[in-house]
């Protein structure tokens, strides 16, 4: 069922995504009378799911989702219908207008996904404001896997700075660390994290070699949590020792059980033996054994989001408008500054399971258009890359002709076209391997 939900999310955002693009190109074609022949959602290879024609355009869905396009007449694009190339030019060709009405035809897609992304921002803003945890209030720290304790972090560290830059938002109500904390440490290329260790300031050196390795993980550490008992499950064995919603575990076997992440390592190497289980339940200290035949407790842990005390920015119509433009323009530029870490972790470059994989497993509207917006922005950025057979490509050889005022030799665009496709065409096998490989793992 989660990978239902999943899968519907990824199919409904690509959809919008790939409308509103084709919509870009779409308008100003029209616009500037310049004949569109298909507009289609999915690419339709050998045969389509639905087509309809209206005037001189066909608008269908094909089978395909990986994306869609729209056909403008005479021009060079992904179908190569290189016999209409052959003919005179018509009024109502692409190759007929001026340089200027192309550059913006071809521009249009990659506009409204940046306005797309402005759009979804300012509303989400407005309607759930953002909600974050100071990090003066995250009082439990962080929890650290083997390579954060690895690299010098220590668990229930309190993170105070990067780079000597106070970090102010430490967690999202999700539970998540907050996005500024991973842009800084991992697109702004930090140096040194200041941790509050005991009333302490303690620095700890971020290294290329942490930073390789979390790039390959995409962990290092997470806010951390006590282990409140929130609910049991039907066969719960703590609930049969005598635990209570609201129990707070202490110590498991005399060891200290302070926060969630260390009694969800511990209890699996239980497996099959009894287990002196000590929790706190309203100031009395309270402990039973309990056999952990399984290795589970069964028992189910108080949301992130009841724990801490958070903060919310709320915005109106007035305010959201800088606000969300300021977002727009930083998620562009943390988009920009991943490609280097392509270099960096090659094996991190993922797929449309990847992309599935960053939706969450049940419908979150808020979760739904906030990732919406960063594919839109994703859409935008990667189709501006100068490569033949994308809107990129498109505009290096309109600009070209801007500035020299020579059309670029047909048979020269069409291999460059040729050659763009068979490039996408290996990074779409090269991305979705990945996926595949990471799966099979």
């Amino acid at each position: 069922m989660e990978i239902l939900v999943k899968a519907g999310q990824l199919l409904l955002s690509l959809s919008i995504l790939v409308i509103l693009h084709e919509l870009g190109h779409f308008i100003p074609a029209k616009l500037f009378k310049t004949r569109v022949e298909k507009f289609y959602l999915f690419f339709d290879p050998w045969f389509s799911l639905f087509k309809k024609k209206v005037g001189d355009t066909e608008y269908g869905v094909g089978w395909l989702p990986l994306g869609g396009y729209v056909k403008i007449s005479g021009m060079i694009d992904e179908s190569m219908d290189t016999d209409q190339m052959k003919k005179e030019p018509q009024p109502w060709e692409f190759r007929s207008k001026p340089a200027w009405q192309r550059l913006i035809i071809m521009l249009g897609g990659v506009t409204v996904n940046v306005i797309l992304a402005f759009v979804i921002y300012s509303f989400s803003l407005v309607i759930w404001g953002e909600k974050y945890l100071p990090s003066e209030k995250a009082t439990y720290g962080i929890h650290c896997d083997s390579l954060a304790l690895a690299a010098g972090f220590q668990e229930g560290d309190m993170i105070y700075s990067i780079d000597n830059k106070v970090v102010e938002r430490f967690a999202s109500e999700s539970g998540a660390l907050h996005p500024e904390v991973i842009e800084r440490l991992i697109l702004d290329d930090a140096k040194l994290v200041t941790v509050t260790r005991g009333g302490v300031m303690v620095d700890v050196p971020f290294t290329e070699e942490v930073k390789s390795q979390v790039l390959a993980k995409t962990k290092l550490f997470t806010p951390n949590i006590p282990f409140i008992i929130d609910g049991f499950s039907e066969t719960s064995v703590m609930q049969s020792a005598g635990a209570e919603v609201g129990d707070k575990i202490l110590k498991i076997n005399n060891e200290d059980m302070s926060y969630a992440g260390d009694v969800m390592q511990y209890t699996p190497t239980l497996k099959g033996d009894t287990a002196s289980v000590l929790v706190d339940r309203g100031g009395e200290e309270i402990s039973f054994d309990v056999f952990l035949a399984e290795g589970v407790m069964g028992v189910q842990l108080r949301p992130f989001s009841t724990l801490y005390e958070f903060e919310k920015e709320q915005y109106n119509a007035i305010s959201v408008i800088p606000a969300a433009l300021t977002k727009t323009g930083v998620e562009i530029a943390n988009y920009l500054k991943q490609f280097k870490l392509i270099k960096q972790s090659p094996e991190s470059v993922g797929g449309f399971i990847s992309i599935g994989n960053i939706f969450p497993s049940v419908w979150d509207w808020q979760r739904f258009w906030s990732l919406t917006a960063f594919l839109s922005i994703m859409l935008a950025v990667l189709n501006l890359l100068p490569i033949p057979a994308l809107d990129g490509g498109h505009v290096v050889f309109l600009l070209y002709e801007v500035l020299t005022g020579r059309q670029p030799n047909e048979k020269v665009m069409e291999y460059a076209q040729t050659v763009g496709i068979i490039l996408l065409l290996g990074l779409v096998i090269y991305a979705n391997g990945n996926d595949i490989f990471k799966l099979l793992s």
